[in-house]
């Protein structure tokens, strides 16, 4: 079973309904002995990230959260859901993250582009992903974000963008995952990373 965490901000629906059509068991949750019994756990979110912070702090779901990114299960963060595992973000100046990683969010430079950084854009793999393989050469997943992430520590990155400059987007390290895009509107590219995520 896969815990899709309800905190009251995030992108609840589309991510179930494309786990339904993938035919994989879940459950959407704010329920904390659920979402730690689960096999798996996703951290969705939209929104701005001192919101998403205060409503996860609201719902006492912060220290189980934690709990479910060091668990060693495998754990998804998508789109916001991403920010929230690193410190702090440039949007929301003096709200302190989940702080699984180091670093924070910063906004796009833009250099003349449209901020939010909205559609469809390619990704580029920088190491080997257990749930980005598998999706062929140059492929395009679906962005919706004016910030991105600056890890301390850029070992964990696996996926980079191009926007205005070279973005990084997805980290993996052990058990977790996570992605600045939303593969659950990502089509076919996006449905393959979502199950390989699932057979993990």
């Amino acid at each position: 079973m896969i815990a899709i965490i309800d905190y009251g901000a995030g992108n609840l629906h589309s991510v179930k309904n494309a786990l339904d059509f993938l035919g994989e068991p879940c459950v959407v949750t704010g329920i904390g002995d659920e979402i730690l019994a689960a096999d798996k756990i996703i951290l969705p979110g939209v929104g701005a990230f001192g919101d998403a912070m205060s409503c996860m702090r609201k719902s006492g779901l912060v220290e189980t959260v934690r709990t479910a990114a060091k668990s060693g299960k495998p754990f998804l963060g998508i789109c916001l859901g991403l920010h929230l595992l690193f410190e702090e973000s440039e949007e929301s100046e003096g709200v302190k993250g989940l702080g699984i990683f180091e670093g924070k969010a910063v906004r796009i430079p833009g250099h003349g582009l449209k901020i939010p950084h909205m559609g469809w854009n390619s990704i580029r793999s920088v190491k080997d992903s257990r749930i980005l393989c598998g999706l062929g050469s140059d492929p395009y997943v679906y962005f919706v974000h004016s910030y991105y992430i600056q890890p301390g520590n850029k070992s964990i990155v696996s996926a980079v963008t191009e926007y205005g400059g070279e973005l990084d987007i997805a980290v993996e390290m052990d058990n977790i995952f996570a992605l600045q895009f939303h593969p659950e509107k990502s089509g076919c590219t996006g449905m393959r990373i979502l199950k390989n995520f699932t057979m993990l």
